[in-house]
């Protein structure tokens, strides 16, 4: 199938050819023509499948297609992020460079005056966080009576960060009809499907990837590490190994990414962190910089694990795994993208055992383990398994208390 099939406006072809595009991705050849038919949708695709561009265009083809003067928005998108958010925002710019639309993006993180002011002029597409618009609409310094379509990107990642009802409450907002699309890296739960419910009409479902398929170019595989020290000459040996060119390493925790970070600069390894904590134009600059390959290794919390959009991320290693298998989805989804091949490293302590059941159970299979020569690990799964289980055994039952 080629894009030429969709009967797009040849307006859009330019902003196509410039995103390097050959040919739709399966959301996209499944996506596309069902909002060009004005369906509402829920789609159901894994990050890294081409989903941006499979709802981007079709609202830019909208536009083309109810061509109108630009004064309030429009088109608005829902981001749960703020770099998710940005991305769209770029995609919508670089799809619609041959187009006269004029596109803004509303977050947390910026002045909202200054963004206010954006709004005064006129806008066809608005991306958003749905925080920063809440806000901006409760002061009338945006108007949402003219929203035609209305998408949500990660709409399960905004329930996770409890967005949902700032959501409901933007949608009271916009008192017509309206054409709607959810976007979700799961549709599995009742959560995202009873929030689907309330702003869908009639939808018409697709399901690209199984809730649990990671993407077929990454290769995953677990080291055992016997403790901190031997975690850290794990991470080193293979930042430093050769095949290893952009490497991104998540850490549960803010202190933890921020001490991982000292630790890799002290052994001469370009490593920034990135965290929540930092203002929005830190956290852009550091992303610019890991990019543009000034440097190697990213070290972040979440914050990073969505809506960073790159083609040469060689490497996800979790020093710290993830306590849910969807947000182990989400991590490794940062690299094996755009049908390159991408590693998934995870390091595991005997206490991330669980956690690792969790994961494998999640994926419905089991996770590749290997060694490093040098580094080998004093202990199995199955040995560390036994030796929990009789540690178990030993500790005392605590009383029950009895009733007065």
């Amino acid at each position: 199938m080629t894009f030429d099939e969709f009967d797009l406006d040849s307006a859009l072809f330019e902003g196509i050819e410039k995103m390097g595009y050959h040919k739709p991705t399966p959301v996209q050849q499944e996506a596309i023509p069902l909002m060009l038919d004005r369906a509402d949708v829920l789609v159901g695709a894994a990050t890294g499948t081409g989903k941006t561009a499979a709802f981007v265009l079709p609202a830019l083809q909208y536009l083309l297609d109810e061509p109108k003067p630009a004064r309030n928005p429009r088109v608005l998108i829902l981001a749960p992020t703020r770099e998710l958010a940005f991305q769209i925002h770029k995609t919508v710019k670089q799809l619609g460079t041959a187009c006269d639309f004029p596109a803004a993006v509303i977050t947390g993180g910026f002045n909202q005056a200054r963004q206010a002011q954006t709004l005064k002029e006129p806008t066809d597409i608005l991306v958003a966080t749905p925080g920063r618009l809440a806000k901006m609409m409760e002061e009338d310094q945006v108007n949402l009576s003219y929203v035609e379509l209305l998408i949500l990107d990660e709409a399960d990642r905004m329930l996770d960060m409890g967005q949902g009802p700032t959501v409901r409450t933007l949608l009271e907002a916009i008192p017509g009809d309206f054409q709607a699309a959810l976007f979700s890296a799961t549709l599995s739960g009742a959560g995202v499907r009873k929030f689907a419910e309330e702003i869908l009409d009639e939808p018409e479902e697709v399901q690209i990837d199984a809730p649990n398929q990671k993407s077929e170019q990454i290769q995953q595989v677990s080291y055992l590490a016997n403790d901190k020290d031997h975690k850290h000459a794990l991470l080193t040996n293979i930042l430093n190994d050769a095949s290893c060119k952009s490497a991104i390493v998540f850490c549960n925790k803010k202190d933890r990414a921020i001490a991982v970070t000292d630790y890799l600069q002290s052994q001469n390894v370009s490593a920034q962190v990135l965290h929540g904590d930092f203002i929005q134009a830190v956290r852009m600059e550091k992303m610019h910089k890991f990019k543009s390959g000034k440097i190697k290794v990213l070290v972040a919390t979440d914050v990073a694990a969505r809506g960073l959009d790159m083609l040469n991320i060689t490497h996800v290693i979790n020093y710290d795994l993830p306590y849910r298998g969807d947000i182990y989805i989400h991590r490794i989804g940062r690299t094996g993208r755009a049908q390159q091949v991408g590693i998934a490293i995870n390091l595991v302590e005997r206490h991330d055992l669980k956690a690792l059941e969790r994961i494998e159970y999640h994926l419905q299979q089991q996770i590749p383990q290997s060694k490093i020569t040098g580094l080998e690990p004093n202990f199995t799964i199955k040995s560390a398994i036994k030796a929990q289980a009789k540690a178990a055994k030993k500790k005392p039952k605590k009383k029950a208390k009895k009733k007065k």
